[in-house]
């Protein structure tokens, strides 16, 4: 019988560079990491996410992992806006009404007041006649719900909501507002501008909290390349496949390569609080010095690299698939190319995937430093041509469980975990060992 792990080291041909890391890097060993974060999401709440013990202590067992082997580890620190909804939003007028919705970055607090309108709540002058103590109530549209936020409370207001013209919707005011801020649909927005009083409920937590980065860098001669993937997941769940899958493939990979001793040095990083607008790769490379941006040749990024009914794809560093995004650094375009001869070299179907900086190579391109990765894919539905090319369900996400509470180890495929742990080793091997 044919086992997964057996699959990946097939996937390596002898006598190519990469199969100095893959006869050493198994998916069992990239799974009994998965094991462990999964383990962690359990006793932590249930996630993985930043500013939350579960991302803690995460970020604790990488760090462990490396320094067992050997690694000097940075844990680099970094601030930013924590949001946590500890209760669903209350709104009554007559009655509770089902629609509300907490807007994140809302302030706690129960507030029962008399309403008032003020158009779209975006300018001063809407706000000119408004009735200090009140709760505001305004539409959707003309603004961000920031800046409505911030117009409510320069005005006096004690609680904000927002009325969309044709239904309910969850949004953000992005930074933390002092005062409840919720939306509401067409229906109860129209109900609660005709009460006397109505009353606004909100429990959240909002504040500044500290998280880290955790970085670690193998030995070697010359500029170093990077590799990393975000290590939190969201608070609905354990983030296993998103993206312990990429962060646990990193750390097993990283394992192995500081064994071999690489003659150029490889920098692995596992990012925090990608999932709150990739706050972690964004800190670190706006860290760096001009000069020390310049040394670092390239970055591959892996985020969810297991999806149940995967599709392989890889970045598209020149839009030579006309996917779009950008900019594209030079440099881009020969990160994905050794990404695609792994593929083409073992009859693998592969695709391209949009440079729109949606992960964290994002900010390292902004940067101009040529970037890469590869990804299974998310809540996009997987079209019958896909199907037909790499197996599984057509007109079905490619990711069921994304950014849910099933996003487990049950949400894992353990083929598609080996065959992009097998591109890792293979890419890492290539560049760290070069043949000249």
């Amino acid at each position: 019988m044919i086992t997964h792990a057996m699959l990946l080291l097939a996937l390596v041909a002898p006598g190519t560079p990469g199969d100095r890391l893959a006869d050493a890097v198994t998916v069992e060993h990239v799974f009994g990491h998965l094991r462990a974060l999964q383990a962690i999401a359990d006793a932590h709440g249930g996630n993985r996410a930043a500013g939350l013990p579960g991302y803690d202590a995460s970020a604790a067992y990488v760090a462990s992992k490396l320094r067992d082997a050997g690694y000097t580890v940075e844990l680099q620190p970094f601030a930013f806006n924590f949001y946590r909804e500890l209760a669903p939003a209350l709104v009554r007028g007559s009655h509770a009404y089902s629609d509300a919705r907490t807007m994140e970055f809302s302030a706690a607090g129960d507030v029962t007041a008399r309403p008032q309108q003020a158009g779209s709540g975006c300018t001063a002058s809407e706000f000119a006649t408004f009735v200090t103590g009140r709760i505001a109530l305004v539409k959707r549209g003309g603004c961000l719900f920031e800046e409505k936020a911030k117009a409510a409370a320069t005005a006096g207001a004690r609680a904000l909501v927002v009325i969309d013209p044709s239904a309910t919707f969850d949004g953000s005011v992005r930074v933390p507002q002092p005062l409840p801020v919720v939306a509401v649909g067409p229906v109860t927005g129209k109900e609660l501008g005709e009460r006397k009083r109505i009353r606004v409920m909100t429990r959240t937590e909002s504040e500044m909290r500290i998280t880290h980065n955790v970085i670690a860098q193998t030995t070697g001669k010359g500029n170093p390349f990077m590799v990393g993937a975000h290590l939190d997941s969201r608070q609905e769940g354990p983030g296993i496949n998103d993206n312990g899958s990429g962060s646990a493939a990193v750390l097993e990979v990283a394992l192995r390569a500081a064994r071999l001793h690489p003659r150029r040095p490889v920098r692995f990083a596992w990012w925090g609080g990608e999932e709150l607008g990739l706050l972690g790769s964004q800190h670190y490379v706006s860290s760096l010095t001009p000069a020390e941006r310049k040394k670092i040749r390239f970055y591959l990024n892996l985020d969810m690299i297991a999806s149940p009914n995967y599709k392989y794809q890889i970045y598209d560093g020149d839009n030579s698939d006309s996917l779009g995004g950008g900019p594209f650094p030079m440099g881009s375009a020969g990160v994905e190319r050794t990404l695609q001869q792994y593929f083409t070299g073992r009859g693998l179907p592969y695709t391209g995937k949009a440079f729109d900086g949606r992960s964290d190579y994002g900010p390292f391109i902004t940067a101009g430093i040529p970037a890469g990765g590869l990804s299974t894919g998310a809540e996009q539905l997987k079209t019958a041509d896909e199907a037909t090319r790499f197996g599984g369900a057509a007109d079905q996400p490619l990711d069921g469980c994304y950014h849910q509470a099933c996003d487990s180890l049950g949400n894992v495929d353990r083929k598609a975990l080996a065959v992009n742990t097998g591109a890792l080793a293979n890419f890492v091997s290539h560049y760290a060992w070069p043949k000249s």
